[in-house]
């Protein structure tokens, strides 16, 4: 709970200070990439990370996690313009690609399905917390103190985090040989990284039809083939592609893919469009956005007793129609900015996202046995991060190409209103297109997916 709390807290405190930040170093056009960078290197890392956790044991790999994130964040404490601020991101986003998967996955071992229907309301109160406080956190430090604060704030986090896992977690694994998949992770972080660079520049540093564009869009789409040839021969797979010819597996990441693009979209823009179009402050552009990571763990908190009773298939259906919805009502009140009917849609849409995220990730971790669920859940989580990075990416374009053709500049209210409106509707498309994979989730109960804790290679925790 500790360790998920530094990464629900760093979900919704940055956002809420990006007008600050780009006053102070500048950067409008560039400030997307705070978030793609940060997802890329977590998407790109987890894989990595999930795998090793299968391997060497969960408590060195969370350790890790938890060093990488705090030296990124000392760091992005001190950067002097927004490139070097991007770039300590990515070290920021390569622990966060450690902490959150193998927390899950520890979740996972500790506790059976029926257990994890109620426990799932002791780590939903972690976000819950953190709804409120990220944004309450960002908001004071941008307006009243400085933004470089909500990078500090994370020091005694960590080290607090580290001692109690240091503590608290013990585990047996057992001692084998194992070869890591170096090549099938490098090809794969090469490939995002080409992909999502020619989304997110693509119409901005260089036209869509141009030479760079093309070529990024070739290179990186070759890649994952090779990196689907790599990982078909590889001794030790980190992406191992069984993963994709199990239906419950594969349609389960393919809602947290669209869950991910939905998320960004909006904890990324909502405090942007109402400070800028709305005249609000930063603490309450934060609080708007609480208002969506708070719906999440309350519907998350109970979608337990809803799975358990009808199925994770039709819970999923239930969350993504709410979603739609509260994304629907947020386009809708984007032409009248207002925080408070902001607050409402983001609340609904997170109502929504807490029925699906839950219950889909439980039914893919359940299904396999303990020497698989970290692959498993770093895949669902790997997912997740890639539909981030990518929407942001494909937002920050929308945006940008908005605010180009209104001529007004990246300061007018007009333009960002206009730009924001834009977003928000490719935001209820993305909601809109993840109902096809809660349509194609196979019919499962929980006694239809739990999968036997295996004797020997069980976690054995105190």
């Amino acid at each position: 709970m500790l360790s998920t709390g530094l990464i629900a807290i760093d979900a919704t405190i940055l956002a809420t200070a990006v007008p600050s930040i780009v006053a102070d170093i500048g950067g409008f056009a560039q400030f997307p990439w705070l978030f793609s960078i940060y997802l890329l290197a977590q998407a790109v890392s987890v894989p990595v990370y999930s795998k090793l956790a299968d391997t060497v044991g969960r408590k060195p790999i969370m350790l890790i996690g938890i060093g990488l994130f705090l030296v990124g964040s000392v760091l992005c404490g001190f950067a002097w313009d927004m490139t070097s601020l991007i770039v300590f991101r990515a070290v920021q986003g390569l622990g966060a690609g450690a902490v959150l998967p193998v927390s899950i996955t520890i979740t996972g071992d500790i506790y059976s399905v029926r257990e994890r229907a109620r426990v799932q309301g002791y780590i939903a109160s972690v976000w819950a917390v953190s709804s409120v406080l990220g944004p309450t956190l960002g908001g004071l430090f941008a307006e009243f103190a400085s933004w470089r604060w909500i990078f500090w704030v994370n020091i005694p986090l960590c080290v607090i985090a580290a001692l109690m896992l240091l503590r608290a977690y013990h585990e047996k694994v057992g001692r084998e040989n194992h070869r890591i998949d170096v090549a099938g992770a490098t090809v794969l972080t090469v490939a995002l990284t080409l992909l999502i660079l020619a989304v997110l520049e693509g119409g901005q540093a260089w036209a869509w039809d141009s030479w760079q564009s093309i070529a990024a869009f070739t290179v990186g789409g070759l890649l994952l083939v090779a990196f689907a040839l790599i990982e078909r021969r590889a001794a030790e797979p980190v992406l191992p592609l069984w993963l994709f010819s199990r239906r419950l597996i594969v349609t389960t990441s393919l809602i947290s893919l669209g869950v991910g693009a939905v998320l960004i979209g909006l904890t990324s823009y909502v405090p942007t469009f109402l400070e800028v179009s709305a005249g609000t402050s930063p603490l309450i552009s934060g609080l708007a956005v609480a208002a969506l990571t708070l719906g999440w763990p309350i519907a998350a908190s109970q979608s337990g007793r809803l799975f358990l009773r009808i199925g994770f298939r039709r819970t999923a259906l239930i969350g993504l129609a709410v979603a739609v919805l509260g994304a629907a009502s947020l386009v809708v009140v984007s032409f009248t900015p207002n925080p408070w009917t902001a607050a409402l849609a983001c609340f609904i849409v997170g109502l929504g996202l807490g029925l699906v995220a839950s219950p889909t990730l439980i039914a893919a971790q359940s299904s396999v046995p303990w020497t698989e669920r970290g692959v498993v859940t770093g895949a669902n989580m790997f997912l997740r991060s890639v539909g981030s990075a990518v929407g942001v990416a494909i937002f920050g374009a929308v945006a940008n190409g908005v605010i180009a053709r209104s001529g007004l500049g990246e300061h007018s209210p007009v333009a960002i209103q206009s730009a924001s409106t834009a977003v928000f509707i490719a935001v209820l498309v993305a909601a809109f297109a993840t109902i096809a994979g809660g349509l194609a989730m196979p019919q499962a109960h929980v006694d239809d997916v739990e999968h036997r804790p295996v004797e020997s290679t069980a976690v054995d925790e105190h």
